[in-house]
């Protein structure tokens, strides 16, 4: 069984919040392949679900961001997994807004999710889905930021990565980052039409020729009657 742990806040305040942008993941992921219905356990919000032969249970801490490490940890107590089998999706500030990455293990860089994971697993080596929301330029806006709603210009881009997570999830429920993150890219940069082979051409117009003149009349008079002609 694979437990994927969502990052974000509770409660409706918090719910289109960039911070809460792990939150959203797991509820498209959930909505589009027919995972069970949301139930509380562990402090949390749970589905279950499968993708093949692969189990997962989608995981949203209801403990408020600092101390999500308090609903994980039970959890994979309770199923007997490994940090090798968690895969927490959070919202990255280092990555520009649309963009995803995948990595094993690391440091928290400053996100208090992570950092209360850290520290009730006792160790970093567990998966993250790192999901670009961009900086917003100085350290001491970040804590506003993430906490403010994805204005309207950004939903967008947000539907595509959140649509393109949904469908790299068997992928990535197999352990093929590579292919995962293929699959968000095709909905978050689709490829432009390829160039291929010319579009086929209009037949040429033939060129327009004038018709020809008609020859004149052969003059067969004499120079004396050329001459007396004048005169007439």
């Amino acid at each position: 069984m694979k437990l994927w742990v969502g990052l974000g806040n509770p409660g409706a305040k918090y719910a289109g919040n960039r911070h809460n942008i792990g939150f959203m993941a797991l509820d498209r992921i959930a909505a589009d392949h027919g995972f069970s219905p949301w139930k509380a356990q562990f402090k949390g919000l749970v589905a279950q679900g499968s993708f093949g032969a692969e189990k997962v249970l989608l995981l949203k801490p209801q403990t408020f961001m600092n101390v999500s490490g308090e609903s994980v940890r039970p959890a994979m107590d309770f199923w007997k997994l490994t940090p090798a089998d968690v895969t927490v999706f959070h919202d990255e500030l280092d990555l520009a807004p649309g963009k995803a990455r995948v990595k094993q293990g690391g440091g928290h860089a400053g996100h208090n999710g992570l950092r209360s994971i850290h520290q009730h697993l006792g160790t970093d080596a567990y998966g993250r889905v790192r999901l670009g929301i961009g900086h917003p330029g100085h350290k001491d806006a970040v804590a506003a930021y993430v906490l403010n709603d994805f204005a309207k210009a950004e939903q967008d881009w947000l539907d595509d990565l959140l649509r393109g997570l949904s469908d790299g999830a068997p992928a990535l429920a197999a352990g093929d980052g590579a292919k995962f993150l293929n699959a968000v890219a095709l909905r978050t940069a689709p490829p432009r039409p390829g160039t291929g082979t010319e579009a086929p051409q209009s037949p040429a117009k033939p060129a327009k020729t004038e018709a020809p003149k008609p020859a004149e009349a052969q003059d067969t008079r004499t120079p004396v009657q050329k001459l007396l002609d004048r005169f007439r």
